[in-house]
């Protein structure tokens, strides 16, 4: 009796096919990072305005009685409720940003030197620290007021203050246009890879 092995066909992906197929899924997932990236970018910018803007409005609303803000710091911020548990993780006397920075909230003189609780201060300040250069730039020049009626005194981005007549040191007043405010965010107008700071002075 003779018996007949039949051979059977193995189906399956080439090794070419496979490379193709490893291609496509790369570039797919390299887009997909991209685009996740920038998503997270303007999500925290967005988080960042948006925490700034309650936070003075909480403040002003808070002292809206009084002449001074004197005694405000980060501390007495968050212990009269006028800080986000977004800004607090927690803690009870720092506050951290998106962006893994500090924040700080501090009554200043009419001349902008630190306050203490006994002397008149009209104004207080909002700093927000290590910000990086596409989200300072956007911050920076976003809209915090038309004029000096919106209680808005300065902004300042490093060490350079804007306020709305202008000052010795910019030539500039506020609002600060993106060039202008991308120039200063990456303090010798080229660098990406730089921190910033933005301090926001009320009265």
């Amino acid at each position: 009796m003779t018996k007949i092995y039949q051979l059977s066909e193995q189906k399956g992906r080439s090794m070419v096919e496979m490379l193709g197929v490893l291609a496509i899924v790369g570039v797919l997932s390299i887009g997909g990072i991209s685009g996740y990236s920038k998503a997270m970018a303007k999500y925290k910018i967005n988080k960042t305005v948006d925490q700034v803007s309650m936070l003075i409005t909480s403040i002003r609303t808070a002292f809206g009685n009084q002449n001074s803000y004197a005694g405000l710091t980060t501390v007495k911020a968050i212990n009269y409720d006028l800080v986000g548990n977004d800004l607090t993780l927690g803690s009870t006397s720092t506050l951290t940003n998106a962006y893994s920075g500090s924040v700080t909230i501090e009554a200043l003189t009419d001349a902008g030197a630190s306050c203490g609780t006994n002397t008149y201060c009209p104004k207080f300040a909002v700093t927000y620290t290590n910000l990086d250069r596409q989200a300072c730039a956007v911050i920076a020049s976003s809209d915090w007021g038309g004029s000096a009626a919106s209680g808005l005194y300065s902004i300042t981005i490093n060490s350079v203050e804007h306020t709305w007549n202008g000052t010795a040191n910019t030539g500039d007043g506020l609002p600060i246009g993106y060039d202008k405010a991308m120039s200063e965010c990456s303090g010798d107008g080229k660098s990406k890879y730089v921190t910033a700071t933005i301090k926001w002075t009320y009265y």
